[in-house]
């Protein structure tokens, strides 16, 4: 295949990735808000969509640590990125239909891990980086968060404890919605930036960038662009296990579980950590529900979230290993995995149908749907 017809292919399967990317990921800002009605669902996407543009062209940090931290650049080629890409694209489609809030960011370092280490052997991988940049954050994000969840949550309630709490509510849900979109914001700081790096690390691959080079404006431009469409196409599955499932939510939970998730995903990007930051808003909405006093928390759904993280990165890595050792067959192979990649797009998306979550029902689980009558 043309070297140049490659990068391009390359390019759009990191920008459907990026799309996937938008909403496998809406539910972390908009979840909670949603849940406890502070924001209407379609006018949530739509606020979420547009601030994650707008945090694309925050930072760069986390995009220099993809495109030059985790795998050798030198080694990699265009087309075991784009191995790398259809094994995380693959991920989290399939997440997405069972409406497991995975990492997208961890299928996407498994894929390419995955991909790269079969191309070009072990050696290729910057283990160092991906233990100090992905694996100990993706460990402690979530308890720093769950951990400022509970004391927020706690610290909330005992404010307002004296207080009329239809205020309350109301008060919490104006502060609901502007904390809902700075974790927005924080997260077009740090995941479109993942699709930047992939981009970056594409063009230095091919030659067509120096190596160490920061994303160009357009690439900036268009990660941004992907993720807010994804993310305005709005994820409902996803949204409502974490607005539903996990606890139910109250609006000073939600203000809290958003702000701590916010503060986690902001710092983080500014000191270049490629978090989770499905991991991060899920420690700070299980913390809220500890620190209010009488929720519950649905430990059993938890337990699936916390599996569902626990294979994320090796099941991408052996999707994009697969794809990596099928497509270093030549042009033939390379065509084969997108095809193969599409038509599972094809059939997950198809099978989702069978049991739609929209907007308009995003709010009911399985113990909310009115049972038949019987004789």
């Amino acid at each position: 295949m043309d070297p140049s017809l490659i990068v391009v292919v390359v390019i759009i399967a990191a920008l459907a990735f990026d799309f996937t990317n938008g909403f496998h990921d809406t539910a972390n800002a908009m979840a909670t808000s949603i849940a406890t009605g502070a924001l209407r669902p379609k006018v949530a996407v739509a606020i979420s969509a547009v601030l994650n543009l707008v945090g694309a062209f925050l930072s760069i940090e986390v995009a220099k640590t993809i495109s030059g931290g985790i795998v050798d650049d030198a080694k990699v080629t265009p087309v075991v990125v784009f191995a790398g890409l259809i094994g995380a694209i693959v991920w989290n489609l399939l997440t997405w239909l069972l409406g497991l809030p995975s990492s997208s960011s961890h299928a996407l370092f498994g894929g390419l891990i995955g991909a790269t280490w079969i191309a070009s052997g072990a050696d290729a991988v910057h283990f160092s980086a991906v233990v100090g940049k992905i694996l100990i954050p993706a460990v402690a994000s979530p308890l720093v968060a769950g951990a400022v969840a509970i004391a927020g949550t706690f610290l909330v309630y005992k404010i307002t404890a004296s207080a009329r709490q239809d205020v309350v509510s109301r008060s919490f849900k104006t502060a609901q919605a502007l904390s809902a979109s700075l974790v927005s914001l924080a997260h077009g700081t740090n995941d479109a930036q993942k699709t930047m790096g992939v981009i970056t690390l594409t063009l230095i691959s091919s030659g067509s960038l120096a190596a160490g080079s920061s994303p160009p404006v357009w690439v900036i431009l268009t990660a941004g662009a992907a993720i807010a469409a994804g993310t305005y196409f709005g994820g409902w599955r996803i949204i409502q296990t974490m607005g539903k499932k996990i606890t139910e939510i109250q609006t000073p939970q939600g203000f809290a579980a958003e702000t701590s998730a916010a503060v986690t995903i902001l710092a983080s990007s500014h000191l270049g950590f490629a978090l989770s930051t499905t991991h991060v808003c899920s420690g700070g909405i299980i913390g809220s529900g500890v620190g209010r006093k009488l929720a519950e928390v649905r430990w059993g759904v938890a337990g699936r979230m916390a599996l569902a993280w626990l294979v994320t990165l090796p099941a991408a890595a052996i999707v994009g290993a697969i794809a990596s050792e099928v497509s270093s067959q030549g042009s033939i192979g390379t065509i084969l995995v997108g095809a193969a990649g599409v038509v599972i797009g094809l059939v997950i998306y198809l099978w989702s149908r069978r049991h739609p979550v929209t907007s308009a029902n995003v709010n009911e689980t399985e113990q909310q749907q009115p049972v038949p009558a019987t004789v």
